[in-house]
């Protein structure tokens, strides 16, 4: 068992990184002003828009880090915390890099790339959204047309989510509140749900945003501060993005949440950032939300998360959009290997604050000497073990099925149908 005084200093450093990480707002910093896209429109969607970043000031983070040298040690714990302020430090370098193409090659290793292969080094992300592109293609060339929910105003959205917030997290509840000029329909911290004021919403979206922002979002950053211990895990910080999106969207999959025109934003994103990597500027972007049937705010919303901090006339976009597909898809391998395996207290603590998949042993070790505590908050679907043994027991079962004769038959089948 690890000493009480290496607990302390263990404790010690993981707050001082922890506070080091609070000095680096990533997005808060990239936002832009709403002038930027009153401009554009008053321009007729011609000119390409023109923001200069605020210089990043990161003597507060070197100061911080310098004093949390003096507490690093020899252990596992340490080379583990060391790499987490290596990379609270490389999200520092992205937002000094803000307007150039290094922003570009930064953003690259934080958040991957649209053609980066996941686990079984063949699969991209940007190949799974063309091929969702193609199906859901093939279902609007067909008679079959999918039906709208009704919609909503971004205060009935807010107030059916405050409701369901207030009763799952009772008096750690976050304040929903509406928030102009928000580039997401809606944003987490462990105090706030912020929803986009004159937002586009319908229903889906309500059971959407509480599985993804707040049963999640919400859920890992409260978890991750009440770790006495290992304040880290209650910061926020580009590496355990891919992480924490992947468990949100695969949040809205697993509940039902989830439908083909949120998956379908999640794709055009991750096309948008290859296109824009290829060259395409912000006007190009834009205009292919625009073919893709989207309003014209959406359209440079949309755009605007491409290229924030980038180079806004190609070749240097923000790839952070591309997570929510790909942390999906190790996200879902992640849990299908922790259910195979027998290894559920993973499941649990993987709600304990925020982290990469990676981390797993270390954050086992951690819960198994003492320094970090189970969640308080862990999503409905993930305590209804039942039903993940079930899903995920079909899921490899239906994976071993050598699918070249079967896919034969039924597309023969189909095919035969006018």
């Amino acid at each position: 068992m690890i000493s009480v005084k290496e607990k302390k200093r263990l404790s010690k450093l993981s707050q001082l990184i922890y506070k080091a990480s609070k000095t680096v707002k990533i997005l808060r910093h990239l936002a832009w002003p709403l002038d930027v896209k009153n401009k554009f429109f008053k321009e007729n969607c011609q000119k390409l828009p023109i923001y200069t970043y605020p210089i990043h000031d990161d003597s507060e983070l070197k100061f911080i880090l310098n004093e949390a040298d003096k507490y690093f040690g020899n252990t596992l714990y340490d080379s583990w915390l060391k790499i987490k302020a290596e990379e609270i430090k490389k999200n520092s370098s992205l937002l000094k890099a803000c307007g150039t193409k290094e922003f570009f090659n930064i953003s690259s290793d934080i958040y991957g790339l649209p053609t980066t292969p996941i686990h079984d080094n063949v699969t991209k992300p940007i190949n799974l959204s063309k091929q969702f592109e193609k199906i859901i293609g093939a279902i609007k060339n067909s008679k079959i047309k999918l039906k709208p929910s009704h919609s909503l105003s971004s205060s009935e959205v807010a107030k059916k989510i405050d409701d369901k917030v207030k009763l799952y997290f009772n008096e750690c509840a976050p304040q929903v509140q509406l928030v102009k000029n928000l580039s997401a329909k809606a944003t987490a911290t462990s105090k706030y749900i912020n929803i986009r004021e004159g937002g586009e919403f319908d229903q889906a979206d309500i059971n959407q945003l509480l599985n993804h922002e707040a049963y999640i979002h919400v859920a890992t950053t409260i978890n991750g501060r009440k770790q006495k211990n290992m304040k880290i895990l209650g910061a926020n910080y580009g590496s355990v993005t891919k992480t924490q999106e992947g468990l949100a969207v695969f949040s809205e999959f697993i509940s039902g949440s989830i439908d083909v025109d949120r998956l379908k934003r999640i794709s055009d994103r991750t096309i948008a950032i290859q296109m824009a990597i290829e060259g395409a500027d912000f006007i190009d972007v834009y205009n292919y939300f625009i073919k893709e049937g989207v309003s014209r705010d959406q359209a440079f919303e949309n755009s605007r998360r491409v290229f924030r901090g980038g180079v806004l006339s190609g070749g240097a976009p923000f790839t952070k959009d591309l997570v929510y597909l790909d942390g999906f898809i190790r996200v879902f391998n992640f849990l299908r290997s922790a259910i195979s395996l027998g290894k559920i207290e993973c499941i649990e603590l993987l709600f304990s604050g925020k982290m990469d998949l990676d981390d797993m042993p270390i954050i086992y070790s951690l819960y198994k000497d003492g320094l970090i505590r189970k969640p308080d908050f862990i999503p409905p679907w993930a305590n209804n073990l039942n039903y993940l043994i079930c899903f995920f027991s079909v899921s490899m079962f239906i994976e071993d099925i050598d699918y070249s004769n079967v896919s034969k038959h039924y597309d023969l089948l189909l095919d035969s149908i006018n």
